[in-house]
Parts: structure tokens; sequence; C-alpha cells
């Protein structure tokens, strides 16, 4: 199975170092670039970096910078292949994206390296498999990206656009009938102060508008960024990787649809606006691990976890929000003067710089339940003490792997306790203290699969 990368630095790993430097599985990329007819270098084991890693803005083959969402996606599909059907599921990787670069510069009609490169590693797939007597099909094309599209009022447009001529021409390579999904996350970093990204609500409504062509995987708010707050760290790359590979298994795999963490309606009485959600694993709560915003800018909102409502004149200050079952349920402090009013969700931040990954970022608290474990979860001898929720590692273990955000499980931990702060390969700070005894303990790491709700914008009836 084929899957494509495009977007910009996010989908090539920028500010995240090689992390997945082994393949367990059986899973591929070229070893070097695709010519333009098709032809190939060799096959080789899927691993990071995809290529020798060069300068921020370089286009295709040169355009790669450290980890990849794309090993740690399929080595999570292997996993779920194996666990539900007892074989491997082996797919072949292509990572085209382009650094800092717009939909113009990278779909069909752009004039960069990125789509021809698409098609030319997908021959060169295609001509592999006729040679080894095995079938080709192209399941998916990933986009990490939007950033430098978030003033584009035409963005959900162009990406409708990139699925249709992606779907077509891998399809006429292949001749498989399956349809070619467009997986998109949100970017939410740019732009900043006060202004709300037209591409990150657009790679959340392509979703609800081109069901089963073109599905939002969910936001990246909740992950860790590196120290610029637009870039992720190479262990959030994995973990992003594991998300594509969840919705992935969903849809392509499995045949089912995927809604994201979504609202599904709003209505008003009086003081109280209702959003009902799409929940992909209930039950609804609210993240106390991650801070609220607009505590600092945008007051009028420091109540509502992540919701914004306006009116014409500007922010309708929020008294609250509960969680009702699928819904939340946002009091309004006093009526509005003035309608109609929209409800937001995640859309505006308080910082006038990049803020990704902190209070001052566009984020909410709001998430579902889901339990989903992933391949590189693992569990880890480590040094606690009483009382303290300072942990470091026993024996030969190494915490290389883990990031904040972390979830963490032990016998002697609260629920939902997660890695607030890594200060070396060797240390994590906990968000709870262990309350057994000072000794060794086995303790077990996995990433933070759980749903988190997208950022939205909606008019209230």
């Amino acid at each position: 199975m084929g899957i494509i990368g495009n977007g910009q630095s996010l989908s090539v790993g920028c500010c995240g170092h090689a992390l997945t430097t082994t393949q367990p599985f059986r899973n591929l990329k070229l070893s070097g670039p695709a010519l333009p007819d098709g032809a190939l270098l060799s096959l080789v084991p899927l691993v990071e970096p995809i290529r020798l890693p060069h300068g921020v803005g370089e286009p295709y083959p040169n355009n790669i910078l450290g980890e990849s969402p794309h090993s740690s996606m399929a080595n999570q599909l292997s996993t779920l292949a194996l666990a539900r059907d007892g074989a491997e599921y082996v797919t072949i990787h292509a990572v085209v994206g382009w650094g800092g670069h717009c939909m113009d510069d990278i779909d069909k009609e752009g004039a960069g390296p990125s789509y021809p490169a698409s098609l030319a590693e997908a021959r060169a797939f295609k001509r592999l498999a006729d040679a080894e007597g095995k079938t080709l099909a192209f399941g998916a094309v990933l986009l990490t990206h939007g950033e430098c599209d978030a003033p584009s009022a035409g963005y959900e447009a162009k990406l409708y656009e990139m699925w249709k001529d992606y779907d077509a021409d891998l399809r006429a390579i292949t001749g498989q009938r399956e349809r070619v999904v467009l997986l998109v996350s949100q970017q939410h970093t740019y732009p900043v102060e006060g202004m709300v990204a037209h591409s990150t609500l657009a790679q959340w409504s392509a979703g609800v508008h081109h069901p089963g062509e073109i599905a939002c995987i969910g936001p990246t708010y909740q992950y860790v960024y590196a120290g610029d707050h637009v870039h992720l760290d190479a262990a959030s790359y994995r973990r992003l990787g594991e998300k594509y590979a969840e919705v992935f298994d969903q849809v392509v795999r499995q045949g089912k649809p995927w809604r994201p963490l979504q609202p599904s309606s709003v209505r008003r009485d009086g003081l109280e606006i209702t959003v009902t959600f799409d929940v992909p694993k209930p039950p609804l709560t609210w993240d106390e691990t991650l801070a609220p915003p607009h505590q600092e800018a945008f007051t009028a909102w420091a109540k509502g976890r992540g919701f914004e409502v306006t009116g014409t004149s500007g922010p309708v200050s929020i008294a609250g929000v509960r969680i009702a079952g699928d819904a939340v349920v946002i009091t309004l402090a006093s009526a509005p003067r003035t309608s109609p009013l929209t409800v937001r969700y995640a859309t505006v931040q308080d910082a006038k710089e990049a803020a990704g990954g902190t209070a001052l970022g566009r984020r909410g608290q709001l998430r579902d339940s889901d339990a989903f474990v992933g391949w590189d979860a693992e569990t880890l001898p480590c040094t606690v003490e009483h009382g303290a929720a300072l942990v470091t590692t026993a024996g030969d273990a190494t915490f290389a792997r883990r990031t904040v955000r972390d979830v963490v499980a032990g016998a002697e931990l609260a629920p939902d306790t997660i890695v607030t702060a890594r200060t070396s390969s060797t240390v994590l700070t906990l968000s709870s203290p262990w309350t057994g005894p000072s000794g060794t303990a086995n303790l077990s790491f996995r990433y933070d699969q759980r749903n988190y709700a997208v950022a939205f914008q909606l008019s209230v009836p």
C-alpha cells in the first residue's frame, strides 16, 4: 500500500531529529529520489530520516529535515494488522513536502517539484511491484500543511482540487478502483494575534463537505512544540504518525467513516449556547493538564476553555462552560446587544508571535476518552521516591523516545498522569507524585492519542 506525504516543513520533520532509526517490520521507501520517468534506485527499510537532511526550504529531493510522521505511521499500521488479522500490512512511503511553501507551489499546478515527485515515486513503486508479481494501490495522501495559506479564503477549494488530482493520477498509475483519501491535520501556529486562520478552519470543513474523500484527523495544539513554537519535537512527529495511522486504519482498511471530535449542531436558548459534538470515543471531558487560553488577552473568553463567542461588535463574554453528555453548554455573562452570534473554538491566540504549544496559542481543553495505545508504548524500570513527581531511569533504560504529555501508568500513580517536563533522557517530571514506597518501579509510557476538539467556527441560529 502506497502513501504520499506532502505539505510544509512539519511534513518533513523540521526541528525533530531522526528518532525512528530501525524498521521492525517490512515497510519501505526508496533509497534515493525517483527519476522523472519512475526509474528507481532501490528499496530499503523505512527509517528516519527519509533521505539525508538539508536546509529549511529546500525542494525535493533535498526537502527532508528530520523525523517525519511516516515511519511511525507505517509501524502503527503493521502493528494493528498483526493484532487484528495475524498478517503484516506493508506500506511504502514517499515524502515530497516543501518547507515554507503555499499550496500553489506543492499542488499539481505548482511550479515546484513536490507534485511531480509524488507521481515519479508512485511510478517507481508500481514498477517494483510489477517486477515482483505484487499488487500496489495507494491508500492516502497525508497533507501536513497550512501555515503559509493561513490568510487564504480559498484554501478549502484548493484542498478539494488537490484530492481530485491525486485521486485521478495515482489511480491511473496503479489501475486501482479504490479512492485515494486525503488525510489532513489542522495547523495551529499561523497567523498571530487575534486573527482567525482560514486554512485551519478549511482543514476541518473540507472533511465535513467531502466525506470519504477528505478527512481531518484532528488538531495539533495539544502536541509538544519545538523552541520556535511552530514545529514539533521528534517524539511528537511520531505521535502524529500514530494518529494518521489510527484514522487511515479506520477509513481505508476498515471502510468506516471517520469524524474527529467536531461540532454536529449548535442552538441557542437565551443566555445558553449548546454545541453538540461527534465524539469518536466517549465520554467528553476537560483536559485539566492543558492550561486554559485567553487568560492574558481576549479575557472575555477566559472562562470558555477554548470556546469563543462573538457578535457584530466584537467578543461576547462567557460566564462558564459545562459538558452535558455529547454536548457543551456555553453560558453567556449577559444578553448580547448585537446579533447574529458566532461560536468558535481554538481559533484566536493571545500572543503577538508564534505560540504553538503554549497557553498563549490557539488551543482548547475539550477532548474525548480514546484509549488508543501506539506501537511504541513501552514499560521502563524507573527509580521513584514516595511523594515525589520526579522519576529517573533505572539500569540501562532511557527516556529518549518519551516526551512531555506522554500518558504514564503505574501501580501507585493517579489516573491520567502525564509527563510535564523532560529534563534529559534519564529524568522526567510527572503531573502527579508516586504514592508507593521509594525504590524501583515499572512505569508504562505511551503517546496521548485521545482526540481533541477541532478548531471550528459556526453561526448561532
